[in-house]
């Protein structure tokens, strides 16, 4: 029998940083819901591109900036972008950096905080 759920102690031992370019681990991948890590070397990038779902951006480690349609960010831990499907968006690691990203189910709409 599978065990009814996933437990990770240490996120950031499942993205290890490379000392040049990116690597990207799928975690989970169920139900709609795809969970991702990446682990970014300085300098590296996301070049701009969509995706056809609605996606999660969690930043857990590291600086860089962060491009969402025609706004750019500062991105450093703890910084966190949802985007609607179909969004130009990039990201720069400026230093080492770990990300976090959840594509969402299709049908996902967004909702304006506090619109329930």
């Amino acid at each position: 029998m599978t065990s009814p759920y996933t437990f990770f102690a240490d996120l950031a031992t499942e993205a290890p940083i490379p000392a040049r370019g990116i690597l990207s681990q799928t975690l989970s991948d169920e139900n709609g819901i795809e969970f991702s890590l990446f682990g970014f070397a300085a300098g590296e990038q996301l070049s701009e591109h969509t995706s056809a779902r609605p996606a999660i951006i969690h930043i857990l480690e590291g600086e860089g900036e962060l491009t969402a349609g025609e706004d750019s960010f500062p991105a450093g831990p703890g910084t966190w972008l949802r985007m609607d499907p179909n969004l130009k968006h990039s990201l720069v690691a400026r230093t080492p950096m770990r990300m976090a990203l959840y594509l969402l189910p299709k049908q996902a709409a967004s909702k304006p905080a506090g619109d329930e």
